[in-house]
């Protein structure tokens, strides 16, 4: 088993991310506050309490540079928070959004922040010193539905984003003066904000989570079709690959290397993608044992089970009274997992991510002990 720590702190958590030492971790328990915990003698302790939102946080990113965290809500809102002495304080940031925020991520450089929408836009976030908040540029129109994940290109001015229209899409963010021109892609045709990149029309059903590789080179997004895409030279011609599996679909993807990639989601298990000698990528396990072998039960069960799994979950992620979602022997999450983060440290040859679901828990993963995997690390 590749769980190395499994910590309960909530019903359900919506979403997690860590401190840049990795001694705190700050959730949302599935309500509108941010809870932080850190680590004192091998025990979690409860010591902040973030309360500004008035609905669902559902998103969360906490930068490992400035030490800063970033949260969004469906009350349409986002605050930055600074650490000022014993407290966390909150900075006002202008969104002008009229439907939900739902995802959030810092760039690389920690210069500005994404937030993706229900109201179909992305707003690119940057700082204001002269008015101490945070202003918005928005992508507008490029979107035919909720905007469900973002993720930063490591040139920190490529963004690509998923939605439920079932496309994934590639944008410029370039603003002048946050970014410098040597940052900017492409030196003949220079992209302007809100440029669209690349439209990809891989996906026939919602799109979920999205990642590039740590090089830039390799981009990554799931489906609700039980599809996972790979997509290599991301520009008038991309190269698309998409890989069908038998499971229930994914919620978020993680690159843990350039050729190994993580999905988690409805399974409740971790599932394990990576790339051979050639490039192709393929499904190669759970890093939790299945509970049955693939022959199973019959055709009906199996729907049942699929249909708890996927459908069952009350409010507080927990199953109904009439159909109980079925407990992977050897998986350490009871339901959805819905976030999953990365857990290197600079200079660590160690591979960790984490993963938090609608069981409320917070697990460590460790591939380092996974000699079958080693290779592709």
């Amino acid at each position: 088993m590749a769980a190395v720590a499994v910590h309960q702190f909530a019903q359900c958590i919506t979403c997690h991310a860590w401190s840049p030492d990795h001694s705190m971790v700050a959730f949302c328990p599935n309500n509108n506050e941010v809870h932080i915990y850190k680590l004192v003698n091998d025990k979690w302790e409860k010591v902040h309490v973030l309360q500004k939102h008035d609905q669902i946080v559902s998103g969360i990113d906490w930068s490992g540079k400035s030490n800063r965290i970033v949260s969004v809500s469906h009350d349409r809102n986002s605050y930055v928070w600074n650490r000022e002495g014993p407290e966390w304080v909150p900075t006002l940031v202008i969104l002008r959004l009229n439907r939900a925020a739902l995802c959030v991520r810092w760039s690389p450089k920690e210069n500005k922040f994404a937030v993706g929408s229900g109201a179909k836009t992305v707003c690119v976030c940057y700082y204001e010193q002269e008015n101490n908040w945070w202003v918005s540029k928005v992508i507008r129109k490029k979107h035919d539905s909720s905007v469900t994940s973002v993720a930063w290109h490591p040139n920190n001015i490529l963004l690509a984003t998923t939605s439920t229209d079932g496309k994934c899409r590639v944008f410029s963010t370039f603003i002048k003066g946050v970014d410098t021109r040597e940052s900017k892609t492409g030196s003949s045709s220079d992209p302007k904000f809100g440029e669209q990149i690349v439209q990809l029309d891989l996906s026939s059903s919602w799109a979920f989570g999205v990642k590039w590789s740590p090089s830039g080179n390799t981009l990554a997004y799931v489906g609700h079709n039980s599809m996972i895409y790979f997509v290599d030279d991301i520009g008038p011609s991309p190269l698309a690959q998409n890989v069908a599996f038998r499971n229930l679909p994914l919620r978020d993807v993680l690159f843990v290397s350039e050729k190994m990639v993580i999905g988690v989601g409805f399974d409740c298990n971790p599932m394990v993608f990576a790339a051979d000698k050639s490039g192709l990528w393929s499904f190669i396990r759970f890093l939790g044992e299945r509970k049955e072998s693939l022959s199973g039960p019959k055709s009906g069960s199996q729907f049942s089970e699929a249909f708890g799994k996927l459908y069952a979950q009350a409010k507080h992620g927990l199953s109904n009274d009439t159909v109980e979602p079925s407990k992977i022997q050897g998986a350490v999450h009871d339901n959805c997992i819905n976030c999953i983060a990365l857990l290197n440290k600079k200079g660590s040859q160690t591979k960790r991510f984490s993963t938090s679901g609608m069981d409320g828990k917070v697990v460590i993963w460790d591939l380092g002990n996974q000699q079958d995997l080693k290779e592709y690390l």
